[in-house]
């Protein structure tokens, strides 16, 4: 489960960011905590497969 956000700078050429959001389950106690990173957009499928 991930959730992607995509913000750009205003400048054109500009380069463009994207903020995932992806829950990750604790196998201890099975609850789900949220990690946010903001990256290149170019990179979002490689960091979405982790």
């Amino acid at each position: 489960m991930a959730k992607k956000v995509v913000a750009t700078l205003k400048k054109e050429g500009g380069v463009k960011y994207a903020k995932i959001i992806k829950a990750v389950k604790n196998p201890t106690t099975g609850a789900y905590t949220f990690k946010e990173e903001i990256i290149l957009q170019d990179e979002v499928n490689a960091a979405l497969k982790n």
